[in-house]
């Protein structure tokens, strides 16, 4: 009997030994535990950080347009390369110059800006925007007083209405709509800083590459408002700021390759005045070439034109043209009907005055058609 408890022993030993390890072990994790927590940074959040400074928080905004980079009248969308730029005060963040060493703190780049910086901001996004584009490069500034200064620089593709009844001769109105999310009108109120309106002007009077290949960009207007997302959150308004981009098409590119040839075919086409007035395949020939050239055109406007409810210059101008030019087929059906008839003089004289009937006719109707969106 005594022979088992000897061999019992050791085993024993052994079991203590490793629990004694075990209970080091939970010790030693349980200290390291609670240096990570009393030893946490001195910049952790603080409590109501995450809420804004004051009720509500004036954020004053700006954008700058560095460069136009594509206009689509197709999609009634364009893609520019914008800076949004937004300043507030957050007294939390106030700090001693001299104890720091430092005028500013400054929080760049993702990481910095996502992980290090722990204060509040306005996320400023661009509601009639395409997609999620991710900022370039992004920063924040803090001051001693508390001031802070925010940068967002990124390209973005952004829809908005266009007017389109005097292309190609039209100027454009572009739209860029900038919104506090998820803050109401009582957490932050958007205001305009127009500095940075003077800033866009004279960086596009500096750099000839702002300005997209056909159009001249003039001048950017910014404007504030307050808006809801629908009918069920009508109570919660929402503060708006609208940065709106004047641009003016350069015309003459598409007055020379499109407009400028179909007056040469609409002038060509009345050739068929001077065929024999017997002749009425040859005649018939002629109209119908024309014809056919104003149809291919009008595929061509409206591939680079949006579906509208409406009708541009550009197409009263084809409109006016096919009507002129359809309008000398029964003219020479009439014709080669008064020469079956035995009446040459008649359709002669006939003949004769429709080669200035005809071009002054079609003047007259361009000069309406140029009055009418001249005055509208």
């Amino acid at each position: 009997m005594t022979a088992p408890q000897k061999l019992c022993a050791p085993e024993c030993l052994q079991a203590g030994r490793v629990s004694s390890r075990f209970l080091t072990s939970l010790v030693v994790l349980a200290g390291l535990l609670a240096t990570v927590c009393l030893a946490k940074p001195a910049s952790a959040i603080e409590a109501g950080m995450p809420n804004p400074p004051a009720s509500p928080t004036e954020v004053t905004c700006g954008l700058m347009i560095l460069d136009v980079i594509d206009i689509d009248d197709v999609n009634e969308s364009f893609e520019a390369e914008v800076v949004v730029l937004a300043e507030w005060d957050d007294p939390r963040l106030a700090f001693d110059a001299e104890a720091e060493g430092v005028d500013r703190k400054i929080f760049q780049g993702d990481f910095q800006f996502a992980e290090v910086f722990t204060g509040w901001w306005p996320q400023l996004l661009l509601v009639n925007e395409v997609g999620a584009a991710d900022p370039s490069a992004v920063k924040i500034e803090v001051y001693p007083d508390g001031h802070v200064r925010y940068l967002d620089q990124h390209n973005a593709v952004l829809e908005t209405p266009m007017n389109l009844e005097d292309y190609p001769f039209d100027s454009q109105e572009l739209q860029v709509q900038l919104v506090p999310f998820g803050d109401v009108t009582s957490d932050v109120v958007l205001t305009v800083n127009e500095t940075y309106a003077d800033a866009t002007e004279d960086f596009v009077s500096r750099n000839s590459t702002v300005n997209v290949a056909g159009w001249e960009l003039e001048r950017v207007v910014f404007s504030t408002d307050t808006t809801f997302l629908n009918r069920t959150t009508i109570d919660r308004q929402i503060s708006r700021l609208t940065a709106t981009i004047h641009l003016k098409r350069r015309s003459w590119q598409l007055v020379w390759q499109m407009l400028f040839p179909l007056l040469v075919i609409v002038s060509m086409i009345w050739s068929i005045f001077w065929i024999d007035i017997d002749s009425l395949g040859d005649r018939l020939n002629v109209a119908f070439v024309g014809v056919l050239t104003i149809v291919a055109y009008q595929f061509v406007v409206i591939d680079n034109m949006p579906r509208m409810s409406y009708l541009t210059f550009t197409d009263m101008l084809l409109l006016a043209s096919f009507v002129t030019m359809s309008l000398t087929i029964p003219q020479s059906l009439v014709i080669y009907g008064l020469v079956r008839g035995g009446e040459h003089e008649r359709a002669k004289t006939i003949d004769h005055a429709c080669r200035w009937a005809f071009p002054l006719s079609y003047m007259a109707l361009l000069g309406l058609i140029v009055t009418w969106y001249a005055v509208s």
